[in-house]
Parts: C-alpha cells; sequence; structure tokens
C-alpha cells in the first residue's frame, strides 16, 4: 500500500497534466476556445465546457458568462 501526502498527491497530478500536453496557464492565448483544468483540495479537475481568456479573467465560450475559477493549466478545446 502506497500512503502518499496530499503536496505528493497534487505533484503526481501536475504531471499527469502535463503528460497531456497541458500549458502553465501564464501562456493561455486570447483567441480561442480553451480547456482549463483547476487543483483544489479534492484534486485536479478540468473544466466541462469550453473557456475564453479575457484581460480579467476567463469567460465560458458561446453564452459570454464570466467565470470566476483560478485555473492551473490549459490546453486547445477538443469539440469531439
Amino acid at each position: 500500500m502506497i500512503d502518499l501526502n496530499q503536496g505528493q498527491i497534487e505533484k503526481q497530478a501536475l504531471r499527469c497534466l502535463f503528460m497531456e500536453e497541458w500549458q502553465p496557464i501564464a501562456t493561455a492565448p486570447f483567441d480561442r476556445d480553451l480547456e482549463l483544468a483547476v487543483i483544489n483540495y479534492d484534486g485536479t479537475h478540468a473544466l466541462i465546457f469550453p473557456c475564453r481568456r479575457i484581460l480579467y479573467g476567463w469567460l465560458k465560450s458561446g453564452t459570454q458568462e464570466r467565470v470566476i475559477v483560478r485555473p492551473t493549466h490549459w490546453r486547445e478545446w477538443n469539440d469531439a
């Protein structure tokens, strides 16, 4: 049995994200739909809807609703 603390779990989750072509949030472009990932107390999660970066945050693509989120990583949104 492997006993991991929360810090180790988060580091492992980040490694998995990078293996799937996730990029650091600071590099997110402004001109396209993106899939965002967040890390919280429960682990790493991808949002289930596409978002667009704006100057001071994020919008839900399609509805243009402001999304209050602190993403850590992004990748291209895949409609498939």
